[in-house]
């Protein structure tokens, strides 16, 4: 079985609705658990750039998951490193890609990665710029970002990508920590027609037997 990855890059300038709601079940592996700070930022910020396409999320644990729950959707997600801003400090390296999701014979799998030792590295010279009670929610917010570029591939099913906003393929440091990044016009549309299939399919089911 030919496997590959579709990743999401660095920037290149110097220094991925209506009232229902369409649920999606993400369970989610942090080989680090992050602070509650971050991980409520992540969640806010997933939120509000998939929520005015009708989509929202249920989270779970991976580690606690039984295997007998069942979904019309879902993706699984690995958080690779460190997910806080603890210890912050400008080292120099190369971060590598933000976020990649899986491919096996041309088919996108729910299966995605992202990478937080490498948004760390990223986005170091811009945290430490920042009052230290402000960069948990900023981090947050850049991981919910990149996460948000990840599940669109998913969701879209699409190896393809934007040419702006969230789902182009490589970001900039400021466009990750600005108060504002959304998926562009086209994008949205997709998403929201994969809304309208999952409230036609019964997207939130129960437990399997």
């Amino acid at each position: 079985m030919k496997a590959s990855v579709l990743c999401l890059t660095l920037g290149v300038v110097s220094a991925f609705g209506g009232s229902r709601e369409a649920s999606i079940r993400l369970y989610t592996h942090f080989q680090q658990q992050p602070p509650d700070a971050v991980l409520e930022s992540l969640q806010e910020e997933l939120a509000n750039i998939m929520l005015p396409m009708g989509l929202g999320f249920e989270w779970r644990s991976l580690d606690a998951s039984k295997g007998n729950e069942v979904s019309a959707e879902l993706a699984v997600i690995h958080f690779k490193g460190r997910c806080d801003t603890e210890d912050l400090q400008l080292i120099e390296g190369r971060p590598g890609p933000l976020g990649w999701t899986h491919i096996s014979e041309g088919e996108i799998l729910p299966f995605s990665d992202i990478n937080c030792d490498g948004l760390r590295l990223f986005l170091q010279r811009d945290l430490l710029r920042m009052p230290e009670n402000e960069r948990p929610a900023a981090f947050g917010r850049a991981v919910g970002r990149v996460l948000a570029h990840e599940l669109y591939h998913v969701l879209a099913k699409t190896a393809k990508h934007g040419s702006w906003g969230i789902a182009k393929a490589a970001y900039t440091p400021e466009e990750l920590l600005s108060p504002k990044f959304l998926f562009e016009k086209k994008e949205s549309k997709v998403l929201r027609a994969h809304e309208q299939w999952l409230e036609t399919t019964g997207a939130a089911v129960g437990e399997g037997e």
